[in-house]
């Protein structure tokens, strides 16, 4: 791979995997810590599989799947939330998380409070978040709320105030999982305009169920099924053999299972 070519690659996975460690009983975890050097006391559940995935700097992929699939825990290991099982992962540029909206708020402290937190976990300076403040509550849209403690909050008013942080940090890459669709409608449309702006110079990682919003935010799409990438190409072609085996291919219950 030369250097120009690879200089254009933001994410690249070899071989990803995850698995998550199940216990039969509530005194096996600390068997593990204490003895698992020698044994075993989980029984592994593989969520990601043989993951390989190239995204390069301005692309906007959409990742489709059942319920289970695996698409959430693949954005969430890119975004460094979880670490895999195996494989080789590297990212490169700020990301910014759209990934379960507000629940690393402090609810005890006010919607202020939680942007300067928010904005330095992004790496930010207390002058830059000072800076954007006023625009990051002109988009939350949550008025004399910014200065009340988020415990009071609904959820769609977190969600408002956290993508506002996300939207604001000068992110390169913008993952996004189906947090949104816990906002009011018109909060939605001008998420999903500010996303189509941000596209057209960042690179986005979208999950989502509206094949509608996959054909116009994305220009490559992804099925995961079983933890594997099962086909990736052109939207609209991905999002129909999707939808045909949905139709046509039973819903396999056994892909909640620790087993294989």
């Amino acid at each position: 791979m030369s250097s120009s070519t690879s200089s254009e690659i933001v994410v690249e996975a070899r071989h990803l995997g995850k698995a998550y460690q199940l216990y039969a009983r509530r005194n096996d975890w600390l068997k593990q810590v204490m003895f698992g050097w020698w044994k075993s006391y989980f029984k592994p559940f593989w969520v990601l599989r043989d993951i390989d995935l190239q995204v390069r700097r301005g692309e906007s992929i959409g990742f489709l799947g059942r319920n289970g699939c695996g698409k959430s825990t693949l954005l969430q290991v890119i975004c460094g939330m979880t670490l895999p099982s195996h494989g080789e992962l590297r990212v490169t540029g700020r990301i910014a998380p759209v990934l379960a909206l507000g629940s690393t708020f402090d609810a005890e402290l006010s919607g202020r409070e939680n942007v300067m937190i928010g904005g330095a976990v992004f790496g930010l300076k207390r002058a830059e978040i000072l800076e954007k403040f006023d625009r990051i509550a002109e988009f939350a849209g949550i008025g004399d709320y910014m200065d009340q403690p988020v415990k009071h909050y609904s959820v769609g008013m977190r969600t408002r105030l956290a993508f506002s942080i996300c939207a604001h940090v000068e992110a390169e890459i913008l993952v996004v999982d189906e947090a949104l669709a816990v906002g009011d409608a018109a909060f939605q449309r001008k998420c999903l305009d500010w996303i189509d702006q941000f596209r057209k110079s960042g690179t986005l990682l979208f999950v989502s169920h509206s094949a509608a919003e996959v054909r116009r935010l994305c220009n490559r799409a992804i099925w995961l099924e079983d933890g594997r990438i099962r086909e990736q190409g052109d939207p609209s072609d991905v999002i129909r053999s999707f939808h045909r085996a949905l139709q046509m291919e039973k819903d396999d219950v056994h892909r909640f299972s620790a087993s294989g």
